[in-house]
């Protein structure tokens, strides 16, 4: 067997998290896959896995095999690309992760878009608004808020960002508009859960410090669809990124709240991909295209 389709097995296995399920997506029983996999650590000389029942886990071997392995895959995958549909035709898969509210509603539209203009490119698209372990996962690019804080990455800016607290026409007429957010606590705040932390301290100016008001309601969402809908609906105040709530604020949908408290720090809407890999054309190709055809919201 070609040791690029073997490297490639490995790949899968790391990213599933096991050799059977990765067999699967390569038509190998389990046993097939093993061997495969034992073929490829007799060929390096090195064990690239620490087994369990249970789990496993990348060797030091292991991780720079993976690493290199993921810059070859799409290497070979980009020359056969040019050679057979020519320089000018884009093909392959892509794997890009990106929040939900964002991922489905902006971003998703637009990849159809691109694949709809590229008929031989494949999309992996992974909704997540909690951590996502990019190079873990085996992620071409990801679509991320905040600051960079993973070394092991690069990060392209999309535009800047703001998080916005708001609520809808019909839940202010009914409890009151805040005035100072201290006064949050009579009110039901919609509440977002990022993994297993639950963002229930919101941040604010006041006289010049920045500060954290503790909120508490009876909606919590790992989700940022889930916690526009309920805002939209008139179930409380949320706590969203301007990039998901701009077009309800612009029509009054929502109602941009505390403005005169919303602290001055700006964080950045950004592209985030493996510092370990190169971006093949195709990578590149999608970053451009989102980034001409977001549409970026005033922040101000």
């Amino acid at each position: 067997m070609d040791r690029l389709e073997n490297l490639a097995l490995f790949v899968r296995i790391v990213e599933k998290r096991g050799v059977a399920a990765a067999g699967r997506d390569f038509g190998l029983s389990p046993a097939t896959a093993s061997e495969r996999l034992a073929a490829l650590e007799a060929y390096y000389g090195a064990s690239l896995l620490h087994r369990t029942t249970r789990s496993i886990s990348l060797t030091d071997a292991g991780k720079t095999v993976v690493e290199r392995a993921r810059i070859l895959l799409a290497e070979a995958d980009d020359l056969e690309a040019r050679v057979k549909r020519g320089i000018d035709q884009l093909s392959g898969n892509i794997r890009i992760s990106a929040p939900h509210d964002l991922g489905e509603r902006r971003i998703a539209p637009l990849l159809d878009d691109f694949m709809d203009i590229n008929a031989g490119i494949s999309i992996e698209l992974l909704l997540a608004d909690g951590y996502v372990d990019i190079v873990g996962q085996g992620l071409d690019l990801a679509v991320r808020f905040g600051a960079l804080r993973d070394s092991n990455l690069i990060a392209r800016k999309l535009g800047p960002n703001r998080r916005v607290i708001c609520a809808s026409p019909a839940y202010l007429e009914a409890r009151g508009v805040p005035r100072h957010p201290e006064e949050l606590v009579d009110h039901n705040c919609l509440v977002m859960q990022f993994g297993q932390i639950v963002d229930r301290e919101w941040s604010f100016l006041i006289n010049n410090q920045h500060c954290k008001v503790s909120v508490s309601g009876n909606r919590i969402a790992n989700s940022g669809i889930r916690v526009r809908e309920w805002c939209l609906a008139g179930h409380g105040i949320a706590l969203k990124s301007v990039w998901d709530v701009h077009e309800d604020l612009e029509c009054g949908r929502l109602v941009e709240l505390l403005d005169a408290f919303s602290p001055d720090a700006q964080s950045s809407l950004q592209f985030l991909f493996p510092k370990s890999s190169r971006l093949v054309r195709r990578v590149r190709s999608l970053m451009d295209f989102l980034d001409a055809r977001l549409v970026k919201p005033d922040v101000t």
